[in-house]
């Protein structure tokens, strides 16, 4: 990992701010879309860049707002990446936020977001905090190859069923389901059967199948060659060059997940999930306007 100084931390998304203390990550997800070169990254993807003075940063921007907001974090790297352990950057985010009575929705594949969940539960019992898991496939074996270097989903469940028992609210994106390796209904229903166990609020999931661009595209078709013999021709041949791989099981996937959210009163509309996300709650935006 490398150290750099930032100017600015949150970007702002129609009201709603998103943060990357990180950039790069070394989660080693075979499908990353992070990789992909329209990110322009100048520096190799593992030696993750550090925003070191992210938590200043963020608390100088977050002292002269005066309307109160949702800030995400983890949507282009992972802020439970293993250099969290030692330098704890979110953490110290996670104070500010807290410390200037804003909301938190943090997306993550790893189990160190336990390391802050006392932080969470506070955020979240006195703004918002809402905790994003993705999961890929229940299988253990095929996680590990698939998403090699963080915890297992088995494990990321287990980090779910803790946030409901703290009642903090959690949305999973069921993302990106890869076509010929994880695009089973076997899969599919185990995940959701897990979702609706430890009460997730919505599953964000666009369609069953994977985006594949430059740069994402090579390290992809890397792994197949590794761990999938033969497969990558196969896609070749069935997806050319498009940016859109969607599963030949895609739309009978799509009916089963659509229908086992909706008896179970899950969110999984993109739309009403990021919603839900963005959403500050009203209560607290009153009581700031008469504290």
């Amino acid at each position: 990992m490398h150290f750099v100084e930032v100017r600015q931390l949150l970007t702002n998304n129609k009201g709603f701010f998103g943060m990357n203390i990180y950039r790069g990550c070394t989660h080693g997800c075979i499908y990353c879309d992070s990789r992909s070169t329209c990110y322009q990254f100048t520096h190799a993807f593992e030696d993750v860049e550090v925003k070191q003075n992210a938590p200043i940063i963020l608390e100088k921007t977050l002292m002269s707002k005066r309307k109160k907001c949702m800030i995400g974090t983890g949507a282009m790297s992972d802020p439970y990446m293993h250099c969290e352990e030692e330098l704890r950057l979110t953490r110290k985010c996670l104070k500010v936020i807290l410390r200037y009575g804003f909301g938190a929705t943090i997306q993550t594949k790893s189990d160190r977001i336990l390391q802050d969940i006392d932080l969470i539960e506070r955020i979240n019992n006195n703004t918002k905090a809402v905790v994003q898991m993705t999961l890929t496939t229940y299988d253990d074996d095929l996680c590990k190859i698939l998403e090699p270097n963080v915890c297992n989903t088995k494990r990321r469940i287990e980090v779910l069923k803790e946030m409901q028992k703290r009642g903090i609210p959690t949305i999973v994106w069921l993302t990106p389901i890869l076509p010929f390796i994880n695009d089973t209904e076997d899969n599919i229903k185990a995940i959701l059967e897990s979702c609706i166990n430890v009460g997730v609020k919505g599953i964000i999931c666009f369609d069953m199948g994977l985006t594949l661009r430059e740069g994402d595209r090579e390290y992809y078709y890397a792994a197949l060659d590794k761990y999938f013999p033969d497969l990558k021709e196969k896609y070749i041949n069935t997806y050319g060059n498009a940016y859109n791989l969607p599963s030949p099981n895609s739309k009978h996937l799509m009916e089963l997940f659509q229908s086992i959210c909706k008896e179970n009163n899950i969110l999984y509309k993109p739309k009403d999930c990021f919603q839900y996300l963005n959403e500050f709650p009203e209560r607290n935006r009153q009581l700031s306007l008469f504290g």
